[in-house]
């Protein structure tokens, strides 16, 4: 290159504004894993942008977002976890516990946070709740200690259910036996039988559904795992067309026309998520961050659906709703 040339250069450079300049630097990448699929987390994708950028980090401007959805494929979560590694984002967001544990086997160092719907402690993700060690921390919903409580609300609104199908994925092992533990314990001192069902797709929902029309059950509890939660759509529609009475542990689904949810206010961990992405990315070490007990509950009844089946829904229930979808 020509001196002439070399001096043009520089003067150039010395005259772009601040902002140009800033761009020249490579800004952050972090990953988000999820087994679902990104439809399935508008809500919560839209509470996690919103609070990034509070925290001063917006998408495609100063920071940017590599998406792995396994499209309700757990076994494709350790190669999209590896390639989120080998891509070396700073940090990686991690939604249920099958993403929360690939990613870990991925990585023990870049910085990992978890949404789970039980303890993650007895999950083995931390060692402890106000001091995690290594390289996670994160949220912990409650879904799963809540399903007792939701299996009570089901059956206040459903008094004459005797038989209640429980809906559970095999693929989310912790998530299932907790919750079994949890709706059989409870279930005994209700005098009520459970039927537990496995479904980690889509066609094994439809052929739950199949089954559930030969029980014939009086309700059915479908549990918290993300796999099922991201199908909510299409367990509504079942349970519609079986005219079965049904509790889903989140709003979307009594959104959609299910009968009732029971459970954590799921934009609010989002939102949570983003706090501590955020953190991280200024500085902030997952070790120094307490694992966020959900404290946000929801109950949620669509009082059209329960005309529909014929139900009446008690005062004390529709007083206690936090919200009742006409």
């Amino acid at each position: 290159m020509r001196r002439r040339e070399f001096i043009t250069l520089l003067s150039g450079a010395a005259a772009w504004p601040p902002a140009a300049r800033a761009q020249q630097t490579a800004m952050p990448v972090i990953g988000f894993l999820d087994v679902r699929s990104r439809d399935a987390l508008g809500l919560r994708l839209r509470a996690f942008h919103q609070v990034l950028k509070e925290t001063g980090f917006v998408e495609g401007d100063n920071l940017s977002i590599l998406y792995r959805f396994a499209e309700n494929r757990s076994d494709r979560l350790a190669e999209l976890a590896a390639d989120l590694v080998h891509r070396g984002v700073a940090l990686i967001s991690t939604g249920g516990p099958p993403a929360a544990f690939a990613a870990r086997a991925a990585t023990t160092t870049i910085p990992t946070l978890f949404i789970v719907s039980q303890d993650p402690v007895s999950l083995g993700l931390v060692s402890s709740l106000a001091r995690p060690d290594g390289n996670l921390t994160g949220i912990n919903l409650f879904n799963t200690e809540l399903a007792a409580k939701r299996l009570s609300l089901l059956h206040e609104l459903v008094p004459r259910a005797v038989r209640v199908a429980v809906l559970v994925s095999t693929a989310d092992t912790a998530n299932t036996k907790s919750t079994l533990e949890e709706v059989q314990a409870a279930a005994a001192g209700m005098g009520l039988q459970i039927e537990v069902l496995n479904a980690d797709n889509s066609g094994a929902i439809n052929a739950a559904f199949e089954k559930i029309e030969s029980l014939r059950p009086d309700a059915l509890f479908v549990s918290a795992s993300p796999v099922l939660t991201g199908r909510y759509v299409q367990l509504v529609q079942l349970a519609t067309f079986h005219r079965l009475p049904a509790s889903y542990a989140l709003r979307e689904a009594a959104e959609v026309g299910g009968l009732m949810s029971y459970g954590t206010d799921i934009a609010d961990a989002y939102r949570q998520i983003g706090i501590y992405t955020g953190r991280i990315l200024k500085g902030a070490k997952p070790a120094d961050l307490p694992v966020v007990q959900a404290s946000k509950f929801e109950l949620v009844i669509n009082v059209q659906t329960a005309r529909m089946l014929g139900l009446t829904v008690p005062d004390k229930l529709l007083v206690a709703a936090d919200e009742v979808i006409e």
